[in-house]
């Protein structure tokens, strides 16, 4: 059931990250293979994954969008299609870049509108949009017509139920906007997969100040009324023209699904979460020691293997779809992170490694050239060893144990150790078991919805 290990995707170079790595983990003498679907057979299939042909994506999305309604869209009219920077940590972001390409030909063909251009959302300032905007040629497809924004650009106040909050001017400033994000189960431990869909609208397309309140003045349940007060405001819903998401499994990308009702959207893509990474996020849990490897671009905490990212390890054994359990606070300066990680061995991140990590982890930096593009706050709490090689050894002998996990952007299988391969293979059928029978039910009915109903008209975009 172990096979090779997987070449992992490429790595954007990044002003973010270091020197790119001469070795990647999966190179490793000792790193092999698991596929997903060694370990739960009913994971969704994917209809792409790295190398594959794009055009399936394309076509996904045509299809997505044939029953969508844009009879609201003139041809006079303006059009922002709103995008995140997250997104293009996927499979290397071609499968999404390939789907904002397909809604803005499909908008133009259906509706003639000519005025139709790409808003590229990012998280903290518009360097990231600087960046990928040329790397995916998003510039050339929209005829130049693509512009970032970030937390800290102009402001626009939203009137909503919870009071005054602020959008970013040029998210808003168009006739229409589209919605066109992904369904990746990052940060669940935020937002509880409580209005995943909505999260953007604080996260993606609001001000620094509503950003904050999101983070700092709610808990990790209560937060998500923020997105769902502005998507819901007046302001908001005279603009919005629909919905598209790219949907993914741990074994790629399944398709695109697409709405103008993003409430049942939402509703949907949390059945289908919950289904295809409810047991991947619970069998992540049950490893009781291992040696992570950071080694893809971007930030730390959202680092793929198999799919799931990094901060899904880092924040188990907790079940924080379980929303019975309450918000997880610091106490007395401390982080509560997950003590089966023994080791933690950088062989790639971009810089800022969120300085809780290596305090908490024995951390090992793979070479001196990686070290040079670490944040001094990082290295105070690591060790720099000569290789990728020597890091290995050396975490392996600290921690005392064999098995190995290596996030490195990898969907459909996990590149890993023999010892943790064969221990996730073992745990697998009780974690399904425990899933299917009490912990999926719960966590639909915590949500309204009825499990006797997940494999009805539920997942069908066109019945609603």
């Amino acid at each position: 059931m172990l096979e090779t290990a997987i070449q992992p995707p490429e790595i954007m170079p990044s002003v973010f990250g270091p020197e790119l790595p001469r070795q990647r983990a999966a190179d490793l003498p000792g790193i092999v293979s698991l596929k997903v679907s060694q370990l739960f057979e009913d994971i969704a299939q994917a209809i792409y994954l790295r190398g594959d042909d794009l055009s399936v994506v394309r076509q996904a999305t045509k299809e997505a969008l044939d029953v969508v309604d844009m009879g609201m869209i003139k041809a006079q009219d303006s059009i922002n299609i709103l995008c995140s920077e997250h997104a293009f940590n996927i499979l290397e972001g071609k499968p999404y870049a390939q789907m904002l390409k397909t809604i803005k030909d499909v908008v133009q063909e259906r509706t003639g509108c000519q005025n139709i251009r790409l808003r590229f959302c990012a998280g903290g300032g518009i360097t990231e949009a600087r960046e990928i905007i040329p790397y995916f040629q998003l510039d050339s497809h929209f005829g130049g017509q693509v512009r970032g924004t970030g937390p800290f650009d102009r402001g626009v106040p939203i009137k909503t139920e919870i009071g005054t909050l602020y959008g970013l001017a040029r998210v808003y400033d168009a006739d229409w906007f589209i919605h066109a994000h992904n369904d990746d189960p990052r940060e669940i431990y935020f937002h509880r997969l409580i209005d995943r869909a909505l999260k953007p609208f604080t996260m993606s397309y609001a001000r620094f100040e509503t950003r904050s309140a999101y983070h700092m003045n709610f808990g990790n349940r209560s937060s998500n009324i923020v997105p769902r007060a502005i998507f819901d405001s007046p302001f908001v819903q005279e603009k919005f023209a629909f919905t598209c998401f790219l949907t993914t499994s741990p074994a790629g990308i399944t398709g695109v699904d697409a709405d103008n009702d993003l409430h049942q959207l939402n509703r949907r893509l949390t059945v289908n979460t919950l289904n295809s990474y409810g047991k991947l996020m619970r069998i992540f849990a049950e490893i009781d020691e291992c040696v992570a490897v950071l080694d893809a671009g971007r930030w730390p905490w959202y680092l793929h293997a198999g799919g799931l990212t990094s901060g899904n390890l880092f924040k188990a054994p907790i079940d924080f779809m379980d929303l019975s359990v309450g918000s997880i606070r610091k106490e007395k300066g401390d982080v509560k992170l997950n003590s089966a990680v023994k080791a933690l061995v950088i062989n790639y991140a971009w810089r800022e490694l969120f300085v809780e990590l290596p305090r908490i982890y024995p951390t090992i930096v793979a070479g001196s050239a990686l070290a040079r593009g670490l944040a001094k706050r990082i290295l105070k709490h690591s060790v720099v060893a000569e290789s990728l090689q020597t890091a290995m050894e050396f975490a392996l002998r600290i921690s005392k144990t064999d098995k190995v996990i290596v996030f490195d952007g990898s969907y459909g299988s996990i590149n890993l150790s023999p010892a943790l391969g064969e221990y996730l293979l073992e745990k697998a059928p009780e974690v399904a078991q425990r899933v299917e029978e009490k912990l999926l039910p719960m966590w639909l009915l915590q949500r309204g919805i009825d499990s006797e109903a997940v494999q009805g008209p539920v997942l069908d975009r066109r019945s609603g």
